[in-house]
């Protein structure tokens, strides 16, 4: 399955949000510096959808506030 994540790097709260079409809106206080926001988007998006973390993939968006995941189930 692909996830459809649109990130907010550096925020104050870490927060994720459902959008319309199963995409997710994920706030991190993380800095989009040395990949850091990247690596807790990625374990959040697996503690969403309840999956180990070695099961989510960052596919594309790497340097890119939109992002796509892979999940596998």
């Amino acid at each position: 399955m692909y996830v459809s994540v649109r990130v907010v790097a550096g925020a104050k709260k870490e927060l994720v949000e459902e959008l319309p079409k199963g995409r997710l809106k994920i706030w991190v206080k993380e800095p989009a510096e040395r990949n850091l926001a990247n690596h807790r988007v990625r374990e959040l998006v697996a503690a969403h959808l309840n999956l180990p973390l070695a099961d989510v993939r960052l596919l594309s968006g790497h340097t890119s506030p939109s992002k796509i995941f892979s999940a596998q189930s």
